[in-house]
C-alpha cells in the first residue's frame, strides 16, 4: 500500500500508535505499545522515525516500516517521560521525565550521553533554535536553561512560586518564548543574544489565556508568515488562538467535551490538530 503523502501520528492511554492519512481521517496502521500509556511523541527531522515517550522509557519506530517492533529503546529514565524532541540534523534526542531529570541521546550510539538534574519533575522541554540550549519547565514552578556548551544551568526563571510550569514554546527564529502553567496564564519573553552562546530573557508580556490549567502552548511555523500565533489549548474544554502582535485574542474554538491536552500546527500552519483524552 502506498503511504499517505501527509501523515498524522497520535497516541494514547490506550496503549497504542496510530497513523492516519490526514486528509481522509482514514487510519492505516496501529502499532500496539503494550509497555504503557504514550505521554508524547515526536517524528525526527527527516521524518524516517517516530519517537514514543512512555514509563519510563522512550521507543524509535520506522515511520516507512510494517514492522510493530521498535529499532531502538531508550530505557535510562526511572518515570513518566513527559516531553521529547530532536537537534534539527537528527543526530540526537532530548527528553524530560517526571524522575527530575533531562537527558540527550545520541541516536547513533545506545545510553544516555548527558544527564541534568531539575530538581523537579519535569513536564516539558524545548530546544532553542541555536540548537545550543535545552530549557525545561518542572512541576515546581521552575524555568531552567541548559547551556549545551558550557554543559551547565545558564539561567533559571520563576514566574509563579509552586505553580507547575505545563508547557514551553520559542518561535521558529529564537526570538520568543512563552511559557503556560496551571493558573491558565502564559509568560512571554523576549530571548536576547547575551554574552558568549548565553541568552537573556527580557519579560514582554503576562497573558491570563484560560480559566484551568494550559495544557499545551504553541507558536506557529515559519509558513505562516507574516502572521504569528500563539494556541493554548486547556482544561476548560477550548483552545485559542492568539495574534503575538499585541497578544490579542484571535478566535477561541469550542465543541471539545473534555480536557484539551495537546495541539499541533501542521507543517503548512494552514491547520490546527487538537488531542482530548475521552
Amino acid at each position: 500500500m502506498t503511504q499517505p503523502s501527509v501523515i498524522l501520528a497520535t497516541a494514547s492511554y490506550d496503549h497504542t500508535i496510530r497513523f492516519w492519512e490526514a486528509k481522509s481521517g482514514r487510519c492505516y496502521r496501529t502499532i500496539q505499545y503494550p509497555d504503557s500509556q504514550v505521554n508524547r511523541l515526536e517524528i525526527t527531522p527527516d521524518k524516517r522515525y517516530l519517537a514514543a515517550a512512555g514509563n519510563p522509557h522512550i521507543r524509535l519506530f520506522d515511520i516507512n516500516s510494517s514492522s510493530p517492533q521498535p529499532v531502538m529503546s531508550y530505557d535510562s529514565h526511572t518515570n513518566n517521560v513527559m516531553a521529547v524532541g530532536f537537534q534539527c540534523d537528527g543526530k540526537w534526542m532530548y527528553s524530560g521525565s517526571e524522575d527530575g531529570t533531562v537527558k540527550i541521546w545520541d541516536l547513533r550510539a545506545p545510553g544516555c550521553q548527558r544527564e541534568y538534574e531539575s530538581r523537579g519533575a519535569v513536564n516539558t522541554v524545548v530546544l532553542h533554535p541555536n540548537q545550543t540550549e535545552l530549557i525545561s519547565g518542572d512541576q515546581n514552578g521552575n524555568i531552567r536553561v541548559w547551556d549545551l556548551t558550557a554543559n551547565s544551568c545558564s539561567c533559571e526563571l520563576v514566574p509563579e512560586v509552586d505553580t507547575a510550569v505545563r508547557s514551553l514554546t520559542v518561535m521558529w527564529d529564537g526570538s520568543l518564548v512563552v511559557a503556560a502553567n496551571n493558573h491558565g496564564t502564559c509568560y512571554v519573553w523576549r530571548l536576547l543574544r547575551g554574552n558568549q552562546t548565553m541568552t537573556n530573557f527580557e519579560p514582554l508580556h503576562k497573558l491570563q489565556a484560560h480559566n484551568g490549567y494550559i495544557l499545551k502552548c504553541l507558536l506557529s511555523p515559519e509558513f505562516c508568515e507574516p502572521h504569528r500565533y500563539l494556541a493554548t489549548a486547556s482544561s476548560d474544554h477550548t483552545v485559542k488562538i492568539w495574534n503575538v502582535d499585541g497578544f490579542t485574542l484571535e478566535k477561541t474554538l469550542i465543541g471539545h467535551q473534555r480536557w484539551v491536552w495537546d495541539c499541533v500546527f501542521s507543517v503548512d500552519g494552514a491547520y490546527l490538530i487538537t488531542g482530548i483524552w475521552l
